[in-house]
Order: structure tokens, then sequence, then C-alpha cells
């Protein structure tokens, strides 16, 4: 039997609800679109239109992925970050709007650079933070590490399509292990990296505890372990007066400035979030 658009979306919204799926309708809506390849405009001012089966049965699929948790990026392949459009798998974290900060205060940071700044991203998953930043700082040049080669793959898929794969360099890395510090140094250190403690995943949401990479969410029981490291080894790969922006959790910023060695870093700003929440950590090294 043959549904309107307007019939498809109305049952797919009961689906989601009663899956638990916040804003329902609106995911419905976004599927549907994807599916056939229309905004939303379309389906607005075409709601009683026909789908053909085909359509109808791949839209009652997804429908059925997003119900089961499947976030809707993963079903559709993209995130918008910064304005831009990115591919996403299940081997890289969602980009998030909290990141976009972190972009925003690196762009200030290295954006009156007279020389070309080189800039580095730990943990870079899907290139977000790296690739926005060579789109906004057109002289900038990147290394993109992760230690993911998946992660990287998708990266790099994302550099050719916003036009940057010429400048930046990608390189499978647990950290800065694979990197000589004889031969890297960098103006700008950049990351995002996982932490959230061991005791706190199953707390998250489905969509994030069931479905985003684990290796990229969380460290272990321990969720500073990884910008311990940071804070260790960064010094080794940045240049004088150079600048390490890090991404934290909702309850760390305390214990961050703790671990600060002040005879390394100045700590230059804890910027907050949108809720207000400390966010981004922007040291500079003495």
């Amino acid at each position: 039997m043959s549904r309107s658009i307007a019939d498809a979306i109305r049952e797919a919204t009961q689906v989601l609800n009663s899956a638990g799926v916040p804003e329902a309708r609106r995911e419905a809506g976004s599927l549907l679109s994807f599916v056939l390849g229309k905004d939303r405009t379309f389906l607005i001012s075409n709601a009683d239109d026909a789908i053909d089966e085909d359509s109808l049965r791949g839209f009652q699929e997804i429908v059925e992925r997003r119900a089961d948790g499947e976030p809707l990026q993963y079903i559709t392949g993209v995130q918008d970050f910064f304005g831009r459009e990115f591919r996403v798998t299940p081997d890289v974290l969602i980009p998030r709007p909290e990141t976009e900060l972190l972009v925003e205060a690196a762009i200030q940071i290295a954006g009156g650079r007279e020389s070309s700044p080189l800039i580095c991203d730990v943990g870079a998953g899907s290139g977000c933070i790296a690739l926005t930043l060579l789109c906004e700082i057109r002289p900038a040049r990147a290394v993109a590490i992760d230690k993911s080669p998946a992660a990287l793959e998708v990266a790099q898929l994302n550099a050719r399509n916003l036009s940057v794969a010429d400048r930046t360099v990608f390189t499978v890395s647990d950290c800065f292990d694979s990197l000589d510090p004889n031969q890297s140094q960098f103006d700008l250190v950049v990351s995002n990296p996982p932490y959230v403690s061991a005791a706190l995943i199953a707390g998250l949401q489905r969509e994030v505890r069931d479905h985003e990479p684990r290796i990229a969410l969380s460290p272990g029981p321990d969720g500073l372990s990884i910008i311990r490291r940071l804070l260790d080894d960064t010094p080794r790969f940045l240049k004088a007066q150079g600048h390490l922006l890090v991404e934290i959790g909702f309850d760390q910023g305390e214990a961050i400035q703790r671990l600060i060695n002040e005879e390394i870093w100045d700590l230059v700003d804890i910027c907050p979030d949108l809720q207000g929440i400390p966010r981004i950590v922007v040291l500079q090294r003495k």
C-alpha cells in the first residue's frame, strides 16, 4: 500500500517516539529527506505526494535502525561542522558543537600569524578540527594523527572533499609516538582526546555508548590519562610560545588545572561552552 510523504513521516514519528528517540518528527523528516534526496521544503510542499515502494521500504528500514539507537549521522553518513559537511562512519566520533569552540579559539590564536602556522591534530578522527582550520587559515598546514587507520581514511576523504589534502599529512600514531621531535615542531597542537572515564560510559546516551567508537570516547578507567600524555609530551613537539588547545569533560576543569606544570605552561584560558561548562583548555608553552 502506497504512503504519502505526510503519512510516512507520521508513522515514522510514532515508531521513533515509541523507541524514545528525541525530536522524533524532526528525525523522521531528516531520514526521509535522505532517502528521497530532497530537502525539507520539498517534503512540506509535496506532503500529499505518494512515495514509491522502493523508497518507502528503504525509509522504513532506516527508521528501524534509528529506533534501535543508531545515530542519524551514521545512517546518512554526514554531519555539518563549522558550516561544512563532513563524512562520518562508525570509525569516527560524530563532530559536535562543543568542538567548534576549540576551532574558534584556535583561529583566534593562529589566524593572526604572519608565517604559515603548522598545526598538529592529535586524535584527528574525521579530521573536523584540523581540516576546518586549514579551510579557515589558508596559509596553514597540518599533521593529522590518529591511532586508528580506519579513522584516518575518513579524514583523508574529508580532506579531498574540502580541497585541503595537499596541505595535510596523515600519520597513524598513538599520540606522538610515531613522530620525531627533531623533525616535527608545531606552532599549534589541538586535540579532542578521549576523556570519558570508564565508570561514566554506562550513563551515556545509547547512541553514543553503543555506536560511537569506544577508543575515541574513553581512555579507560581514568578519563585524564590521554590529557596527561598531552601535557607531558606536547612540549617536545611545540615551538617556544606555541599553544596547546584541548577539549575536556564537563567535570575536569579543576583536575586539569592541578595537572599543569607551571614551569612549562602558561594557562591562557579555560573557555566555557554555551552552558557555561569549562570546555576548552588553552595553554602556551613558556
